[in-house]
């Protein structure tokens, strides 16, 4: 019999990563919250049609796609064998990246949004605009798994649809600082528009050229300039259009001389200068704390269905990629055929954010206990009045056990260790029969003799 495995890419969750997850979580939901978002949930797979097509070339191909299987309503064995007799060459076009409804015919979500604006679709004659929903679930790439970046993970999104208004993107703004700041982590704000790659296609010949510059440019922190110059000539744009990209690629500086220097490379172009206007816009609106918000004309988020601000956030002082992206999509319900409802929204990469507060011990130590309280089990006696004790203690917000069985005290003690209880209460035949209980706080060492009645009052 083989060892028992996970699939690649995806991950057990022990009990203290799954108290470190949910506290990140709650942080992320008590904010979104705050600004009157409510929540949704969507189901885990999707129909094939809702998904495809909606995330780019690249994003398309690591859609997992769900293979059909049992028989279909009414379908009897017979057509489901005659069925079968095709596959191969059906599968064959699968793996081309092509559609069948005789192999597969729903796919795994690849990410919230285009779920989420499907559920507006439908149930828009129902809903209150703008409408204000969060969303925290799974969602599942095929992707090359590595540090970072899983096959299965989680998003939290917050999204507004059927609003223009640029107070959403400074809202959301200062909903990721505000998130980071109660989370400890020093973050990066990175904005841009996609109005502003619009005008750089422009520049280079038409918005034709649009996907091919977005896609290319995506992959500038991942490959660097020479490779990004190499595919957008492989992509058909000629030497001076790929020095065009260059030299928008090389802007600098701080938020002012970046706008500059666009304005410079851009002049009098109509589209670039509605993408600085949002930007400007949104910069006028700077949140507390310790979030930076800086222009990064490098950021282009290479999902298609962006339309104007987009972001993206980096944690400063850690090794790790974007914690979190979003942007404007003034048009995404009108791939369901529900047009003319702008929306806005973000996302946070739970699994990079926890990642990046281990890296940099972040975590509360009260995040990572338990139990709080361990009574030993020395006799029938001792422990029922060691269970009228626990209730009370549990009643009051404290959690606690009762060790399983009568064991020596040194097996006791391990376990406790073992599960980091920092306090443990002993009630043996003496105490019993005074009242008493003795407490020790095994991290202090202190330990102190109390009458079982004060028990519940005190602070562990």
């Amino acid at each position: 019999m083989s060892k028992p495995s996970l699939p690649q890419g995806t991950r057990d969750f022990s009990a203290n990563v799954v108290r470190k997850r949910n506290y990140i979580f709650n942080t992320i939901r008590t904010v979104f919250e705050l600004y009157g978002f409510q929540p949704l949930e969507t189901p885990a797979m999707e129909n094939m049609e809702t998904l495809m097509g909606k995330y780019g070339e690249e994003g398309d191909k690591l859609i997992f796609k769900i293979l059909n299987n049992g028989l279909g309503d009414g379908e009897t064995i017979e057509k489901a064998q005659a069925k079968a007799s095709k596959s191969r060459t059906e599968f064959e076009k699968v793996l081309e990246g092509k559609n069948t409804k005789d192999i597969t015919e729903r796919a795994l979500r690849y990410d919230l949004t285009i779920p989420f604006a499907r559920y507006v679709a439908m149930n828009h004659g129902q809903l209150t605009f703008p409408f204000k929903r969060y969303q925290i679930q799974p969602v599942w790439r095929a992707d090359r798994p590595q540090r970072g970046r899983y096959r299965e993970f989680y998003q939290c999104d917050a999204d507004i649809v059927g609003s223009k208004t640029l107070l959403n993107e400074a809202e959301l703004t200062n909903i990721y600082a505000q998130v980071f700041n109660k989370l400890g982590i020093p973050v990066e704000i990175r904005i841009n528009s996609r109005k502003i790659l619009a005008a750089l296609a422009e520049l280079c010949g038409g918005s034709d050229k649009m996907i091919d510059i977005t896609i290319a440019i995506d992959k500038l922190d991942k490959i660097g300039l020479d490779k990004v110059k190499e595919e957008l000539a492989n992509r058909g744009l000629n030497a001076e259009q790929v020095s065009i990209i260059e030299q928008y690629l090389s802007i600098n500086g701080n938020n002012t001389e970046k706008i500059n220097q666009l304005q410079q490379l851009a002049k009098d172009n109509a589209t670039a200068a509605a993408g600085l206007a949002e930007i400007s816009f949104v910069l006028n609106y700077q949140p507390e704390g310790t979030a930076e918000v800086c222009i990064d004309f490098t950021l282009a988020r290479g999902l298609n269905y962006y339309t104007g601000i987009i972001f993206e956030i980096k944690a400063k002082g850690a090794n790790m990629g974007s914690i979190g992206g979003g942007g404007r999509y003034d048009d995404l319900t009108g791939l369901f055929g529900v047009p003319n409802l702008p929306g806005v929204g973000i996302s946070f990469g739970v699994d990079r954010i926890y990642d990046v507060m281990e890296e940099l011990k972040l975590f509360p130590d009260e995040v990572q206990s338990g139990t709080q309280v361990l009574f030993f089990n020395l006799g029938d006696a001792e422990c029922a009045r060691a269970f009228t004790l626990a209730q009370q203690l549990r009643a009051n917000g404290i959690s606690c056990e009762i060790f399983h069985e009568q064991m020596k005290f040194d097996k006791q003690f391990k376990y406790a260790e073992k599960k980091d209880i920092r306090n443990i209460v002993i009630i043996g035949s003496k105490e019993l029969e005074e009242g008493t209980c003795t407490v020790k706080n095994l991290q202090s060492g202190e330990q102190k003799t109390i009458a079982q009645t004060e028990l519940p009052s005190q602070a562990f």
